[in-house]
């Protein structure tokens, strides 16, 4: 069998702003999506799909894709979705599902799905790559979103983005000479997404404070100093606290912590970056979030 990966991805900054082009930087993670293709001349124009999760079976369907029908699933829901998509790759490729051959494609999920590093987008790029197709779009048309995270999946590197006024990025090299110091704790859930952008979208927002983001990412980027990149980040939150009219992650749950702490991707869950301090190890399993990266340990 054929394979493939993508990597999954941390927004390190802009968050929603990045909808309307406010410049991020993403860094892509040590585990990711794997897929394996397979195609076997049957003349039966069948996709037999498997998906794990961490190398365990979670969803089979079988896909007759001359009439787009799910034949066999165990969860029809998700087997929808899977259809659509491929249906998606279909209309973009020149020779993915136009013959009678059979495709044995298989995904491999390396993390947790409620960690929030990207197994749609892993799968769009995965899907993208192997059909020679734009990952973008396909993603556009699959799911939405700003595509940032389909610019780490592709690019295997940390990225600069923007998605307006057109979709674009450079590789950069995001090597902090203070990233031991850094941490990124879970907060023992996953937050829906695309949730977030719908109440973001529904708050009026200036160009101005979108310029203000895209010159925060790139202060940050070229940081070299441990407390000037923690006064940017309390700077960058505090700002998008205050156009959501939203708590910051510290208030909520870390008021007391003596350093940064910094919601990553859309509010409310995933993953948080702060800085280690004395004792912190202990500070953050006392409040119950027990899941605990260093930078070497989640940083591809």
């Amino acid at each position: 069998m054929g394979e493939i990966f993508s990597p999954g991805k941390l927004m390190l900054t802009s968050e929603y702003f990045a909808m309307d082009g406010a410049l991020v930087l993403a860094v892509p993670t040590r585990l990711g999506q794997e897929f394996f293709f397979d195609e076997k001349p049957d003349q039966k124009s069948l996709v037999f799909w498997e998906a794990y999760h961490q190398n365990k079976l979670w969803l089979k369907a079988v896909i007759d894709y001359k009439n787009w029908q799910i034949l066999e699933t165990n969860i029809p829901l998700s087997a929808e979705f899977i259809l659509t998509t491929l249906k998606n790759v279909q209309s973009l490729s020149e020779t993915k599902f136009k013959s009678t051959i059979s495709y044995h494609l298989k995904t491999n999920l390396q993390f947790p799905a409620d960690y929030g590093l990207g197994s749609s987008s892993t799968l769009m790029n995965n899907l993208a790559e192997w059909a020679e197709i734009d990952p973008f779009y396909l993603n556009s048309i699959s799911l939405g979103g700003s595509g940032y995270d389909i610019a780490v999946a592709k690019e295997k590197s940390a990225v600069l983005f923007q998605s307006k006024p057109e979709i674009k990025y450079e590789r950069v090299n995001f090597d902090p000479s203070f990233k031991n110091e850094l941490i990124f704790i879970h907060l023992n859930q996953k937050q829906d997404s695309r949730e977030g952008i719908n109440f973001y979208k529904s708050k009026k927002k200036s160009q101005k404070l979108v310029d203000e983001f895209s010159d925060l990412t790139r202060n940050i980027l070229l940081c070299n100093e441990l407390e000037n990149f923690s006064e940017l980040m309390l700077v960058h939150e505090q700002k998008i606290s205050d156009f959501l009219e939203i708590s910051t992650v510290r208030d909520r749950f870390f008021a007391d912590c003596p350093v940064f702490v910094k919601s990553l991707g859309a509010w409310g869950g995933d993953f948080v970056m702060s800085t280690k301090f004395n004792g912190f190890k202990d500070y953050f399993w006392g409040k119950g979030f027990t899941t605990i990266f260093e930078w070497p340990g989640i940083i591809r």
